[in-house]
Parts: C-alpha cells; sequence; structure tokens
C-alpha cells in the first residue's frame, strides 16, 4: 500500500517518476495526489481553436476530420496532416517520419483526442493556419478504462509543462491511487458535521469523477482540508503562546503618557482613543501582545504608537521603532521628539532620551546611541535594520514597534524581538495597507487586529486620476502645467520615479524598490524612468524655473537629510524622488503627487506615495503616469487605486491579483501559495467554520493524543523551516 508521505521513485519507478521531479517539482506521491486537475472535458466538448495563441504550450480536445499524407517540399519522402475540428476552425497536426505511421494508425477521423504540444499561428492573406507539430496525443477511448468512463465521465486535464502531456500525469496519478491507504486527518466528527468526504474519497473523486457532482463534492472536502489544517496550525501556535511570558507594562499616573496627553494641540479621534485603550490593556497582560494596527494614510498611527510606547517608559522599560528606510526613521525621530518637546531630553529634567541609530551614522554619535540603549537612557530608540545587529543591546526591551512591516522579513522582526532578554516584548505592527500574505493571515485569525478608520480633523480630499501617456500624451502635458499651477500657489509637489539612474545596479533604489507584485512580464518593455533623467528633463523643459532637486536611497545620509529638511521648509518646490518617501515623510505644503511609469508599483505601494499629499488642508491630486494599455492587469491596478482612497478595499484588489502567498512559509506573494483550492476571499464562510471546529478540536485535546491523524498531519506541515517561521511570525 502507498502513503502521502512515500518517495514517488518509489511508487512509481525512476523512469515514470523522473519527469513529473524535472518538470513540477513532484517527488512524493502526497504531492502527486495534490496536484489537481486544472479543468475537466467531456465527450464532445471540444476546445475553441481559434482560440489559441502563437507559442503557448495546450492541451487540445478535438475530432479528427480527415488524416492526408502530404509530399516534403524540399527532399523525398511525405509527411502527415492530421486536421483536427472544434466544429468550426480546424486545427492542423503535422507528423514525420515514425511518428507519422504511428499517427496513420491511431488518427483516423472521427476519432476524439487530446493533443498536447505548443501552438504555431501563420497568417496568410486571408486565413489563420493554426498548427501542432509532432504533439503529444491520446484519444478517449485509450483514456477510458471502461465503456461507462469512456461514454459519460469527465476527463480530468492537468496544469502541464513541455514534455510532459497531462495524460501521462493522470496515469502516473492513477497508479498510486489504485494501492493508496489514508488515515483520515480530519475527525469523524467534524467530517459529519458539515457532510464532508473523506480524504481518500475526495482524493479518488477530484482525479478520477464519474460526473460533476463528485467533482464538487471532492472540492468541498478538500477546500475544508486546506482551511482547517491551516487553522489548525494556528489554534496550536496560538495556544502554545498563552504560556510565553511578557513582563506587565501597565504605565503609571502622573508619568510621561499623562504629560505628553495633557500637551497635545489636538483632540485624538475616537478611534486612536479605543485603539489606544486595547493596546494598553495587552501592554498590562502577562502574555507578549501581537497586535496589527491598520489604518489609512493620516489615519494618526504614529501618536498611537508613541502613546504604547511612552506607557512601556513609565513602566520602567523601552521601546524601539523599526523603520525601512533611513529617511523614514530620521524622519520619525524628528517627529516624536518635536511632539515630546522637553520631554525627550532626559536627565534632571524628566522625560527620557529618543535615540536614533542607522547603519551610517557617525562613530562617536553611534557610540553614545549604543550606550543609551545598553545602559536604559534611551526609553524610546528609534532605526533601521542597524537596531537588528548583534552589538546592539537593551537594558530593558518591552515593546517592539514595526512600521511598514512588509518591507521586513520575519528572521529580521524576530531578530530584535529576541533582544527583550527574559520575557518577550510586546509587539506592535502597523501597516497603512496589508500586502496579501497580511490580510491571508488577518483573515485566518492570526493576528489581533487593530483599526483606525476616522481620518483626524485638517486631513483633505485627495483626487486620484490616470494619466494614460501613450494614448494622450497632451494628458501629460497637462500635469506639468498643473505643477506649476500648485508651485504658483505657493504648494510643492512629488515626482516619484522607479528607478536612480542609468549606473550598473540603479535599477531600483536601495531603500526601495519595484514592489514585489509588479508582472515580471509587464517590465519587459523600455527601462523604467530613471530619478536623474527626469529631473533634468523636467529643469529643462516644462519645469524650468522651479527650484527642483532629487532624493534617493544612493545619497549620503547627511544629503539626504539636507534635502528632507530643506523640502520641508520650502526651500524647494519639486522633489524627484525614488520610493524613500513611500512613508512616514509628511510636508503639510505637499499638495501634487506625480507617479511615473505607475504600473511598475504595486497597489500597495501607489497607496502609499498617494498618502504623502493631502496631509495639511490642501486638497491633494495624485497622477499615476503609465504608458500600460488598456485593459491589461497594470492598467486595472491603476484603474482600481484611481477609484477608492479605502486601504482595505485596495489590499482586496492585491490580493486578487497576487493570490494569499504560502501562508504558512516564507513567500509573501503568490508565485507559492500553499492553497490550492481555497481562496481568501471568495472563502471566508469555510474559513471561519474551519476555525471554529479547529478550536473546539484543539480546545479539547490540545496534544491531538486522540487524533494521532491530525498530528501527524500539523507537524508535517510546520515541519522544519515553516516550523521556525510560525514561531517567529
Amino acid at each position: 500500500m502507498t502513503r502521502f508521505d512515500e518517495p514517488l521513485k518509489r511508487a512509481l519507478g525512476d523512469k515514470t517518476a523522473a519527469p513529473l521531479e524535472s518538470a513540477l517539482g513532484i517527488t512524493t506521491v502526497g504531492e502527486l495526489l495534490r496536484h489537481y486537475p486544472r479543468r475537466y472535458a467531456e465527450r464532445g466538448e471540444l476546445t475553441p481553436i481559434a482560440s489559441l495563441e502563437h507559442g503557448e504550450h495546450v492541451t487540445v480536445v478535438g475530432k479528427v476530420s480527415s488524416a492526408m499524407r502530404r509530399p516534403m517540399k524540399n527532399r523525398q519522402g511525405t509527411w502527415l496532416d492530421v486536421q483536427v475540428t472544434d466544429g468550426k476552425d480546424r486545427l492542423h497536426l503535422a507528423f514525420f517520419g515514425k511518428g507519422a505511421y504511428v499517427a496513420e494508425n491511431r488518427l483516423t477521423p472521427g476519432t476524439e483526442a487530446m493533443f498536447s504540444g505548443k501552438v504555431d499561428v501563420f497568417a496568410a492573406s486571408k486565413t489563420r493556419r493554426v498548427s501542432l507539430t509532432h504533439p503529444d496525443y491520446e484519444s478517449f477511448d485509450e483514456t477510458a478504462e471502461t465503456a461507462e468512463e469512456f461514454a459519460s465521465a469527465p476527463v480530468p486535464i492537468y496544469p502541464s509543462a513541455q514534455g510532459l502531456a497531462t495524460w501521462k500525469i493522470r496515469r502516473a496519478v492513477r497508479t498510486v491511487l489504485d494501492v493508496l491507504s489514508l488515515d483520515d486527518p480530519l475527525p469523524a466528527e467534524v467530517r459529519a458535521r458539515h457532510g464532508l468526504a473523506t480524504l481518500e474519497g475526495a482524493l479518488r473523486q477530484i482525479h478520477r469523477p464519474r460526473d460533476f457532482g463528485e467533482i464538487t463534492r471532492a472540492r468541498s472536502r478538500l477546500k475544508f482540508d486546506e482551511a482547517f489544517v491551516l487553522q489548525a496550525v494556528l489554534v496550536r501556535r496560538r495556544l502554545a503562546a498563552s504560556a510565553w511570558p511578557a513582563r506587565p507594562r501597565p504605565g503609571r499616573a502622573g508619568g510621561l503618557l499623562g504629560d505628553f496627553d495633557a500637551r497635545l494641540p489636538f483632540e485624538l479621534t475616537e478611534g486612536q482613543r479605543e485603539v489606544g485603550e486595547e493596546i494598553a490593556a495587552d501592554l498590562a497582560g502577562e502574555h507578549p501582545m501581537h497586535r496589527l494596527l491598520q489604518g489609512e494614510v493620516g489615519a494618526g498611527k504614529t501618536v498611537v504608537a508613541l502613546r504604547a510606547m511612552l506607557q512601556v517608559v513609565d513602566s520602567g522599560g523601552q521601546a524601539v521603532l523599526l523603520a525601512p528606510t533611513e529617511v523614514l526613521a530620521q524622519q520619525h525621530h524628528r517627529s516624536i521628539v518635536g511632539m515630546l518637546g522637553d520631554l525627550a531630553t532626559g536627565g534632571m529634567f524628566g522625560g527620557t532620551v529618543v535615540a536614533l541609530l542607522t547603519g551610517s551614522m557617525g562613530a562617536a554619535a553611534r557610540r553614545r546611541a549604543l550606550l543609551d540603549a545598553a545602559s536604559g537612557a534611551a526609553g524610546i530608540v528609534v532605526g533601521t535594520h542597524a537596531l537588528l545587529q548583534e552589538h546592539v543591546q537593551f537594558a530593558d526591551l518591552g515593546l517592539v514597534v514595526v512600521d511598514e512591516q512588509h518591507r521586513f522579513g520575519v528572521e529580521q522582526r524576530d531578530a530584535l524581538r529576541e533582544k527583550g532578554g527574559g520575557g518577550r516584548p510586546h509587539v506592535l505592527v502597523m501597516t497603512a495597507t496589508p500586502i496579501p500574505r497580511t490580510v491571508a493571515m488577518t483573515v485566518f485569525g492570526d493576528l489581533e487586529v487593530s483599526t483606525l478608520s476616522q481620518l483626524p480633523s485638517g486631513r483633505a480630499p485627495i483626487s486620484t486620476h490616470v494619466v494614460p501617456a501613450a494614448e494622450k500624451p497632451h494628458f501629460l502635458d497637462r500635469t506639468w502645467q498643473r505643477v506649476r499651477e500648485e508651485v504658483a500657489l505657493g504648494r510643492q509637489a512629488y515626482i516619484v520615479c522607479p528607478r536612480i539612474g542609468d549606473q550598473e545596479g540603479d535599477e531600483g533604489d536601495v531603500d526601495g524598490g519595484l514592489d514585489r507584485g509588479v508582472d515580471r512580464d509587464e517590465e519587459e518593455r523600455r527601462p523604467p524612468l530613471a530619478v536623474l533623467e527626469v529631473a533634468e528633463m523636467l529643469s529643462d523643459g516644462p519645469l524650468h524655473g522651479l527650484r527642483v532637486e532629487v532624493l534617493h536611497g544612493k545619497l549620503p545620509p547627511e544629503e539626504k537629510d539636507a534635502v528632507m529638511r530643506a523640502f520641508t521648509k520650502g526651500e524647494i518646490d519639486v522633489l524627484v524622488a525614488t520610493t524613500v518617501i513611500e512613508v512616514g515623510v509628511d510636508v503639510p505644503n505637499s499638495s501634487v503627487m506625480i507617479i511615473m511609469d505607475a504600473d511598475r508599483f504595486g497597489v500597495s505601494q501607489l497607496h502609499q506615495l498617494r498618502g504623502r499629499v493631502g496631509r495639511g488642508g490642501l486638497p491633494g491630486l495624485c497622477l499615476l503616469v503609465s504608458e500600460a494599455p488598456e485593459a491589461t492587469p497594470a492598467r486595472a491596478r491603476l484603474e482600481a487605486v484611481a477609484a477608492t482612497l479605502d486601504g482595505f478595499e485596495l489590499s482586496r484588489v492585491d490580493l486578487e491579483q497576487r493570490r494569499e502567498g504560502d501562508v504558512l512559509g516564507a513567500a509573501q506573494s503568490g508565485r507559492k501559495s500553499s492553497l490550492k483550492m481555497l481562496q481568501l476571499l471568495r472563502d471566508e464562510d469555510v474559513i471561519e467554520a474551519a476555525r471554529e471546529e479547529a478550536v473546539t478540536v484543539l480546545s479539547a485535546d490540545p496534544e491531538l493524543e486522540a487524533h494521532p491523524a491530525l498530528r501527524a498531519e500539523l507537524d508535517a506541515v510546520v515541519a522544519d523551516e515553516k516550523a521556525d517561521y510560525l514561531e517567529k511570525a
């Protein structure tokens, strides 16, 4: 009997298993059985030949209409021209040599079969000739094992690859199904409550269905499986985490937090107060907080985070704020010091030191920051990846605040969390637009979530428009006119480009770079526009006479800081920059954001960049300049961003386009999704039901002693690096 974890070479033999491993990366019986059919063909259901595109590798279902020998053009002999029809158009199959003799006997007129190969399209003056040369093929009567199957059973069509036809995959699947033996990991009582098939039965139905009803029933079980196993993994982790210790940080009356609140020049929004109370309660607990703070750009997340940090400082601990770029770290440091005023002085005047630590600081400033952190003199430390280095120590780290968490790997965040000493520090993650993996984990209930949906008073609306530069170049001319008009009113503008310059290594910004959500095939055009080129072009052309400066990650730190200070003071009219200004940069006088080659950025980045304007009561304008044609995924992204300011809605758009990522692995966008049946946005009801069942099962039996098959399944899922990843996540 064959089991899920059995190597495929042992189950099928080297000759059959080798192409599955080389073409699809399938190495075990379980991986093969989880390689589900992409679709199903019915006898009599023919593939529209007109839909075939040149160069694609296809599996076509069609009926042979004729098979004719034709003479070679340039040498002696003949070749076989088999014509296949879908009832309307014709597909030509070309066979040569011995293959022609075999095909002549098997592909007789009237035969229905599947053909697999690479499409060639030859467009003559009045006709479009579509052909496959030496395709793999198999007729339906050869595919079927019984007369009943031949007459009515759906025929599975598998995702395949060059040189590995779908029926070869099907034969391998049938071989292992015939000797399969499985212990069902889903408890019998759960199956009964939801009317689900056994796992072994569902696998047989999905791969060898007798009708389409069986396919539907199989998908229901396999979809629930994916949701339940992931929920069970997360529930088991949460139960284990309930035993982790954390030092309570309840704050104190008459401390820094009280002084800060009394000096605030504005009223906290109702949402800020409610979220602040949730976080305060978590910080006072004996177990570490792990909370996601979701808020629109400009919703006041930084104030909420600062109040949490002050509560920890009042309790005798330290807090760190981890930012993804030096520009943002410096901005946060200036903002926090500015909001605290003399409370940021420390020493005999009370308050606390607010230290800054970045990788490019001078030696003296760096030594002072390291000493303040290690001694405990600095209650708040703001920094970049430099905070993660081994020699950075803290006296009593109580809270880790991570700004824009998708810019850090889980391992990086964990390195900082481990600096908490004996107890685990509390963790607060902030983001304005969740990337798909964050959305996925939120849907799965892995994070406690707080939401700031109300914008503080004084925030102005932002209008967003797509500028189709290739289709309507006069729209681009009008873009530069709008910039001049805003500057004439005393306002300022950002212009963002995806690249720095022409030198090798300038393809992206060391502090940012292209968003991972961009489809790489969309980038096989001209090089992305560069900051240095665009700044020069604008200074010499449509923006001549305006004060134009550049900002990017390869500038020396002191120069970056000087440029940002000058822009903040209004000494620069137009700042041409990379994504270093994506998050946290706050210049209230900026009213225009122009994003060049906007289709080369993902939804999250576009939303973040747009949030740099409309911050000071001035109406904001965001123009997305693109050469992407209409009716393309890239253009659809831009239209979605232009249509809404709702970060939650945009995160769903992002998730629909990019999938969930591997929710149990380190991949953060859709190429390696561990979800094959489940779709998070469409199947939230299934996920909720699975969550309830996982809580019920694991609360009653945390060690799963009564469910050994489920325990084995969970152990396999989180084996090796995935277990480490969940521990750190």
